[in-house]
């Protein structure tokens, strides 16, 4: 455990560097106060919300692409890869958690104190293309959104997601809070949209229920396994680990062992609230999918615009496309409001860069804008939904590189005091890490062996 694969040189210490930089995200820091000697529901209060913003994440457009392709052309099998991803992702968003309060350190930060310099370049720009990635899908899924309610083109629909530019900038400037009851908000009109749809699918209760049991044909298809790495992509996002780690400081908790240990346990009961209602939402869309395409005959529909117009059809209501779009709108510009937040903790942790906060945003939605606008303007509209899921098996490429180092951190006494990972987190948590890149590494293989096969 003590070699570290992708750090160039040992640390020169065991602790923190502490090389320069405040807290993470300074203006919201320890901005929203936790009532000393509350209970345990006003305490669960003043710590909800940051948890929400994770999950957020966790149900972008580029899901939506994955569970779609999955559930079309799978049925119910990918339910155990969307379960088994959210159970990661409890565990991880936790350790993240542990990270922030224990040490008053983003993950960012805390690479940049323990990593070489070349290390923490190296990181900063993967962390950066996953960052595009994520992004990538969350630009194009709003402007498909706005194309099928409002006849937009897509690149037009790019532009005008830079928006939340100026929505984040007020909403911080009145308060963090302000921002997480807007996202909260969107959660639950995506949440309300989808119930209403399997009210209406009616899916076959024994299969979603069997879909859970995982299944060895997952391995064994490369075209399900393909799918199932972009569902663990789309769900373990490897900023949302940055992420977490920064914006559960935002509240002012007693600087103590107990006040830590109390604000560690209500964070993660918050985000792992957060995440099952994001649980929620995934299966949705592939038992939606399922349901309404794989046994219909329609198991290649895998893009956004197909199934919005064939719901109506296959479901026999005029609204069911109708409440598909609303809730993809809304699920994409609730990712763009905390990708953008995302960008700037990353910039700021790694490199150290304070810029004004609007230069800041611009910075952070050009790098997912321009590549958005590009890549539609080079190969089309119709590749849209393909690009969304190409998206996120480029971020399951990369959630290794974010999971080594909140594995080490968080597993080292001299760093984390008594908030240190006890044995068996260490052992689950390796072995999830483990398991990402190892399954990443047969994609790989197998994307190998068919290219070279199709020469």
């Amino acid at each position: 455990m003590s070699a570290d694969p992708i750090a160039s040189t040992p640390p020169p210490t065991a602790r923190w560097r502490r090389e320069g930089g405040g807290p993470s995200l300074p203006e919201v820091h320890r901005s929203i106060a936790v009532p000393a000697g509350a209970g345990f529901w006003r305490k669960c209060l003043a710590f909800a919300g940051p948890g929400f913003l994770v999950a957020v994440g966790y149900m972008d457009p580029g899901n939506w692409a994955t569970d779609l392709a999955g559930g079309a052309k799978f049925g119910y099998t990918l339910l155990s890869v969307i379960m088994i991803s959210n159970l990661m992702a409890i565990l991880l968003q936790h350790l993240s958690v542990k990270l922030g309060i224990a040490t008053g350190r983003d993950l960012a930060q805390a690479c940049r104190d323990h990593y070489s310099r070349p290390t923490v370049w190296f990181l900063w720009i993967i962390c950066e293309f996953a960052i595009a990635a994520c992004d990538l899908a969350e630009v194009v899924g709003s402007a498909i959104a706005l194309q099928l309610l409002f006849h937009i083109p897509l690149v037009w629909g790019c532009v005008i997601t830079a928006a939340d530019v100026m929505i984040v900038l007020l909403l911080q400037h009145r308060g963090f809070r302000y921002l997480e009851a807007v996202v909260i908000t969107l959660i639950a009109t995506i949440g309300t949209c989808f119930a209403v749809e399997l009210f209406i699918a009616k899916p076959a209760a024994g299969a979603v229920l069997a879909g859970f049991v995982p299944s060895m044909e997952i391995l064994r298809n490369p075209s399900m396994l393909y799918v199932a790495i972009g569902i663990l992509g789309a769900t373990v996002m490897p900023h949302n680990l940055y992420l977490h780690s920064s914006i559960v400081q935002t509240r002012k908790y007693e600087q103590t062992a107990g006040g830590k240990r109390d604000a560690i346990a209500f964070a993660t009961l918050d985000s792992t609230f957060a995440l099952m209602f994001a649980l929620f939402i995934n299966g949705a869309i592939l038992v939606l999918a399922a349901a309404a395409f794989h046994g219909s005959g329609h198991q290649e529909v895998a893009e956004i615009q197909d199934a919005f117009h064939l719901l109506d059809g296959l479901m026999g209501v005029g609204f069911a496309s109708v409440l598909f779009a609303v809730a993809l709108l809304a699920s994409g510009q609730n990712s763009t409001l905390t990708g953008t937040l995302a960008g700037q903790i990353v910039m700021e942790g790694f490199l150290d860069i304070r810029l004004r906060p609007w230069v800041r945003r611009l910075i952070t939605r050009a790098i997912a804008i321009v590549p958005a606008v590009v890549v539609i303007g080079i190969f089309g509209e119709s590749k849209s939904t393909e690009l969304l899921v190409a998206s996120q098996v480029c971020l399951s490429m990369q959630l290794g590189f974010a999971c080594w180092p909140l594995m080490r951190f968080t597993g080292e006494k001299a760093k984390m005091g008594e908030f240190v990972n006890p044995l068996w987190i260490k052992i689950l948590g390796w072995t999830t890490t483990l398991v990402i890149i190892g399954l990443n590494v047969k994609l790989l293989l197998d994307i190998a062996g068919v290219t070279s096969g199709n020469s």
